[in-house]
């Protein structure tokens, strides 16, 4: 069962005193990884891409998240990392990213997508430091780990059995976009 939206129930009050105090800090925060950013633009990021893929870095990947990277996580476990960014005006606004342990069965518990999601949230904790909080989504059935860092909100979640995804964006132009579509 994929997860496109939701509402944050549970923590809903430490989380808007969290968002509302990152954007009223000013702090703008664009720092993706591998050097590509928020805000960045569409030709920069293929022709980084391009880069890192003449040197045995990313390589295409088999869905719509079409760059494919294998990622070193906190466990040591082989992961893939598959990434694919949405953008507004030609600039990167949104950074939907998927990752899945290799070798993943239903029946090996080390590879569980509940210890992927453990060491995925410990893996943007080491990029983006400590202040991951924990919510409920709007059906009440998904733990989502959510942080602000200025304009840059990042939320993990359990995608499916085997996926963990995390949303990476940029919570000013998100505000921008809900504004005109209303």
């Amino acid at each position: 069962m994929a997860i496109t939206s939701y509402t944050i129930l549970s923590c809903q009050s430490d989380y808007q005193k969290m968002e509302a105090k990152e954007l009223a800090s000013g702090n703008i925060e664009n720092e993706l990884f591998l050097g590509l950013e928020l805000g960045m633009s569409q030709k920069t990021f293929y022709e980084k891409c391009w880069k890192m893929n003449g040197e045995g870095i990313l390589t295409n990947g088999p869905t719509e998240l079409s760059v494919e990277y294998q990622v070193e996580m906190p466990s040591s476990l082989p992961t893939k990392m598959r990434f694919y960014p949405k953008f507004k005006d030609d600039k990167i606004y949104q950074m939907p990213v998927d990752y899945t342990y290799d070798g993943w069965a239903p029946y090996n518990k080390e590879l569980s997508v509940e210890n992927l999601r453990k060491d995925v949230v410990n893996l943007y904790e080491s990029w983006y430091g400590q202040g991951f909080i924990e919510v409920k989504s709007e059906d009440g059935n998904q733990v989502v780990f959510v942080k602000v860092d200025g304009n840059r909100r990042t939320r993990i979640f359990k995608k499916n059995l085997s996926t963990v995804r995390v949303e990476i964006l940029d919570l000013r132009v998100q505000r921008e976009l809900e504004e005109n579509t209303e």
